[in-house]
């Protein structure tokens, strides 16, 4: 189903710059790149891959200790060196459509097999926990091509937001358990909307010559400067015995962590189901968190349909109008489509300590906390800032400055001309700590999504839902591709 006006200009748009930046990607990449250069350059010894291998199919950093290499610490051959620039991937390769499990066969055949991961395999907290804790073992023991290859280890990430999210939360333990340095992190583009890739400079589109451009990309990873990008922890705090559904970022936890300097008021239930996880991107509440579940479980239910970047880009924009975003149901009372007839948001400013009520305007339908600038494939909804928006306290927006810029949509067609750039989104707040508080009222449910992994929320008449936004402490470490 084709939607009218300016939807149908978001679809070319996005159309456009996926295909112009695919032939930019075609024109450049892959030029003087010598494959046996790169592989000597981003290849780990065989006996450190093989002990990490061993590690993580055993679960235990001991069983990779029979490949220790004793030239390491002054047998008579000659010692064993570090990489200049060790690698180690991560694909998803359910994405990319049609060309996961091919990139996943090309990168093994420019490194070494033990060196890419298959996320459907292999999750990155078990390569973290045993094939890391693999090197970090065989370095206590005096081996100094271990220790230099941890600690000049690079990431890179071949697939969509949620999949480079995950990647980066999981790597974030690191910091927490004092195992430093925290490795930097590129990534492949493999996703829908790629906002983290487009973010750094890693664009937004697979390329169409990929088998050259994976030279390239791969040379950009192992020689491209560092930058810090702000994280963010989501609380959700709910009544009762919850069966929540939620995407893999989101885990149910048995510590209410809500922040007590704000007071929950009115009675509380007696049991809570408490649920963690941390997004890079944004979170939202509203219609197109609606929209976004709708897709993810067509795409579910039909995978033959979602075949790359730009049929997924057609479909999500269909869908768009199936849901309502642009036609409310006149059986539906409008009042009860604005959030604010559910939601109170209270925020914190930066460097402030004092939580402060905001009010939601009653014509938003759906409400964006966002890190980046880059939001549903490239666009900038908080936009350029006029002048009359600085008297109002706000800033530009930045991935490192601490806080999360908070903006609604009205409905689809306002939420179209501000994807073409005619207009920015309804500016709400900035903020470096955000509570929402949901009731149901005449909702049964809302919908909310962090970072492209959307879920549905049950609400409760009697009591409410809060979802706390605090930023991590700690920061996670990009590569730059540009």
């Amino acid at each position: 189903m084709e939607s009218p006006g300016p939807e149908t200009s978001v679809s070319k748009v996005a159309v456009r710059s996926s295909v112009i930046e695919s032939i930019k990607g075609w024109s450049l990449s892959g030029v003087r790149i010598r494959k046996e250069e790169l592989r000597q350059k981003i290849t780990m010894p065989e006996y450190l891959r093989l002990a990490m291998k061993d590690a993580i199919a055993s679960k235990d950093v001991e069983a990779g200790k029979r490949h220790y290499d004793f030239t390491s610490i002054g047998h008579d051959t000659p010692p064993v060196t570090a990489p200049e620039s060790p690698l180690i991937v991560f694909i998803n390769s359910k994405s990319g459509g049609r060309f996961g499990p091919e990139l996943k066969v090309l990168l093994q055949d420019l490194m070494s097999e033990e060196q890419v991961f298959d996320l459907l395999k292999v999750k990155p907290h078990e390569f973290i926990q045993y094939g890391l804790g693999c090197l970090e073992k065989f370095a206590s023991l005096g081996d100094s091509c271990a220790k230099e290859t941890r600690e000049r280890l690079r990431i890179v990430v071949a697939g969509g937001d949620g999949t480079v999210g995950w990647v980066l939360g999981c790597l974030g333990e690191l910091h927490k358990a004092g195992r430093d340095p925290v490795p930097p992190t590129a990534i492949i583009p493999l996703g829908t909307g790629n906002d983290l890739s487009r973010s750094f400079g890693w664009g937004g589109s697979f390329p169409f010559n990929w088998k050259t451009a994976i030279k390239k990309t791969l040379d950009k990873a192992i020689r491209g400067p560092t930058s810090r990008l702000d994280s963010w922890n989501l609380a959700i705090s709910m009544p009762g015995s919850a069966d929540l559904d939620t995407p893999y970022s989101l885990k149910q936890t048995e510590e209410d962590v809500l922040d007590e300097d704000l007071k929950r008021e009115g009675a509380l239930p007696e049991k809570v189901s408490c649920f963690q996880g941390v997004f890079y991107n944004y979170f939202s509440i509203g219609m197109d968190a609606q929209v976004a579940y709708g897709f993810h479980h067509l795409r579910n239910e039909k995978p033959y349909l979602a075949q790359g970047p730009i049929s997924n880009k057609i479909i999500y924009s269909s869908y768009s109008c199936k849901q309502g975003w642009f036609f409310t149901p006149c059986i539906a009372d409008p009042g009860l489509r604005g959030l604010n007839n559910i939601l109170k948001l209270h925020v914190k400013r930066l460097n402030c300590t004092e939580w402060e009520p905001i009010t939601i305007p009653s014509s938003v339908r759906s409400i964006v906390a966002l890190n980046l600038h880059s939001y549903a494939s490239g666009r900038n909804p908080w936009g350029k800032l006029k002048p009359e928006y600085s008297t109002k306290g706000f800033v530009e927006a930045k991935a490192d400055d601490g806080v999360l810029e908070v903006f609604g949509f009205k409905h689809g067609w306002h939420a179209s001309f501000v994807m073409v750039e005619l207009i920015s989104a309804k500016h709400i707040a900035q903020a470096s700590e955000i509570r929402f508080e949901l009731r149901g009222g005449a909702w049964k449910e809302a919908f909310m999504q962090m970072d492209g992994e959307p879920w549905k929320q049950p609400m409760n008449n009697e009591f409410s839902t809060f979802v706390d936004i605090k930023r991590v402490p700690f920061q996670s470490v990009m590569i730059n591709g540009e």
